[in-house]
């Protein structure tokens, strides 16, 4: 309400709201309850789209989640509300810092059964897509540096708009090296972000977007 301008991206996700820290519904087994968590992240893009967000994104790497979501937003006349999908999202150890900031690490086990392995790029390349035909508007890469090879695959691959996500972990080792003397911050940071929109990146979502925005424009 206050700037009708400004773009309103949000993460649709069950990690902050479970005691367990999962992304998903946890059966009594201790095992991801796929389908029951479809039906709640669906709940939950509905819930942000009436609330006035433009684009929805879901980060929970659930089987069907973008079908289910768009259903969901097709059915209560969301027509215009856009899904970026988490489309190639890895099980990556670069998520450290933003993990310890926000008391997000699981309280048992590990993400490791619905997120990406980094040593299966073709089930990435597949996941993507199929979120393509389910409904997807943007397809996202995330962690963005690590994983050059894959978004550069699937830009070959697609022709929807993809974002990478230069995560916590590649913003804190520029931040430590360059406050060690190790590099120059500005430098390593734009190169950086040069290397994904080079491999197909149409958008980089990164901690370094206001210095960006800055040195970009000199």
């Amino acid at each position: 309400k206050s700037n009708p301008q400004l773009l309103v991206i949000t993460d649709i996700c069950l990690c902050a709201y479970t005691s367990h820290g999962h992304c998903g519904i946890v059966d009594q087994n201790g095992r991801i309850d796929n389908d029951a968590s479809i039906s709640r992240l669906a709940e939950m893009a509905k819930i942000h789209a009436l609330a006035g967000a433009d684009i929805v994104a879901p980060s929970a790497m659930m089987d069907g989640q973008v079908a289910a979501i768009r259903s969901m937003l097709d059915d209560n006349k969301l027509y215009d509300t856009a899904i970026m999908s988490y489309a190639a999202k890895f099980a990556s150890s670069f998520y450290g810092p933003f993990r310890n900031a926000a008391n997000s690490s699981p309280a048992y086990g590990n993400r490791k059964s619905y997120q990406l392995a980094a040593t299966n790029p073709n089930e990435a390349i597949r996941d993507a897509l199929q979120d393509e035909t389910q409904g997807a508007d943007w397809l996202m890469v995330k962690p963005g540096l690590a994983y050059l090879d894959i978004l550069y695959r699937l830009r070959q691959s697609t022709l929807l708009p993809i974002a990478a996500y230069q995560v916590s972990g590649e913003y804190a080792m520029i931040k430590y090296a360059s406050a060690a003397g190790a590099l120059d911050e500005k430098n390593a940071v734009i190169e950086s972000v040069t290397a994904m929109k080079r491999a197909g990146a149409n958008a980089i979502i990164t901690y370094y977007a206001k210095e960006l925005s800055e040195w970009l424009s000199h």
